[in-house]
């Protein structure tokens, strides 16, 4: 595990959080000992499958978690530990000093309040400012994450803004208090690629003007690609290898990460490669086999997987940060077999992939070919 940073470089640390949820059906393992530090203007990508814990991992540091909910571990913000505190003073934190950009911007916003309203309230909440400066402050959000007239969309109501616009707006409340933490929860979900560049743009705008560091969850691999510094891939509610950018895409030490890449179409490639999904499904949170949760899927697995549930270990030549931790970090027996490997060498193509002739996607067309002068263009001067 990696070891604990200085508070001096540390805006943000987690250490072996576990949430635990009492159902009928038996304890729900939600949350396995997640760890991080997060510095400031850093981003954190936080990616795996649905249900792998990613998004309670936020709601436990925003305390935003049911009542029901079992929690242990520490989540410090700069030298105070979050966890314990009441409502009331949580309030202090959310907004101010950690906000949080959630999944659904239409049901992050009130419908029957104007989105200027709505602004101003997220500053009012915060500052002892009059409703004029309030207003004033919520017209230069909206110009900060790009919404066209912003004088005239604060008389507007959330269901006169398209999907995007929302999501931009629920941005802008976000960095409303200038925090010095973002947490952005699936920001780019159900928005078509032209939007999402949008939107992505905001959160970088918003990184810029308040100088925060942020948590960005998602599934989308190319989104954290483009934005985050570091990675930490989670499963079955435990993180499973945490890393540089570089380290996870190009020398990943975790069958799961490796199955995750090779299941995504790669521009980078310049020969054709079929995609090789992960087959199967994670394993029920109530009832978790014993050893490595991913031993069911995992094409390396062994005896020791099923014995004993590995724990997240430097990588052998892994390089260190300023404060002497190791940067990739990886929880698997064989991480060093892991390095030797393409996703296509360890997990084997769909069956309607395989079904397919060899040459399939190379034919005319898909490659685009050489120029040539034709005197077409002499033809149609």
């Amino acid at each position: 595990m990696t070891q604990s940073a200085t508070t001096t470089d540390t805006v943000l640390s987690v250490r072996d959080l576990t949430v635990d949820f009492p159902t009928g059906d038996g304890v729900v393992h939600a949350v396995r000992g997640v760890s991080y530090d997060l510095r400031p203007g850093e981003v954190l990508g936080i990616v795996g499958e649905s249900g792998s814990g990613k998004s309670v991992t936020s709601m436990a540091v925003m305390g935003l978690l049911p009542k029901t909910a079992r929690t242990s571990g520490s989540v410090r913000f700069r030298d105070e530990e979050l966890l314990g505190l009441t409502d009331k003073e949580m309030t202090r934190v959310r907004g101010s000093k950690i906000a949080m950009i959630f999944q659904d911007p239409m049901t992050s916003l009130n419908p029957v309040y104007k989105i200027g309203f709505q602004l101003a309230e997220a500053v009012l909440a915060h500052n002892d400012v009059s409703k004029q400066a309030a207003n004033k402050r919520a017209i230069e959000l909206l110009e900060m994450v790009n919404i066209p007239q912003p004088d005239r969309r604060v008389e507007q109501y959330p269901h006169e803004f398209s999907g995007g616009m929302r999501q931009r707006v629920v941005i802008a409340i976000a960095m409303a208090n200038n925090p010095d933490v973002i947490i952005a929860d699936e920001p780019t979900t159900a928005l078509d690629v032209t939007v999402q560049a949008q939107v992505l743009e905001s959160l970088r705008a918003a990184q810029r003007e308040t100088g925060a560091a942020m948590v960005l969850i998602t599934h989308d691999l190319g989104v954290v690609a483009g934005q985050a510094d570091r990675v930490l891939v989670m499963y079955a509610g435990k993180p499973v290898e945490i890393g540089t950018v570089e380290d996870i895409y190009y020398n990943p030490r975790m069958p799961y990460t490796l199955g995750l890449l090779g299941s995504l179409p790669r521009l980078d490639k310049r020969d054709q490669q079929r995609l090789t999904p992960i087959h199967g499904s994670p394993p029920s949170l109530v009832n978790l086999p014993p050893g490595c949760p991913f031993t069911p899927r995992c094409p390396l697995a062994a005896a020791v997987c099923q014995a004993r549930e590995p724990d997240l270990e430097p990588v052998d030549g892994s390089g260190f940060t300023a404060a002497g931790l190791r940067i990739h970090l990886s929880a698997c027996h064989f991480k060093e077999q892991v390095a030797r490997h393409d996703p296509a060498d360890l997990f084997a193509t769909s069956a309607s992939d395989a079904e397919l002739p060899a040459d399939f996607g190379s034919g005319p067309g898909l490659v685009e070919p050489p120029l040539e002068d034709d005197g077409s263009e002499d033809e149609l001067r």
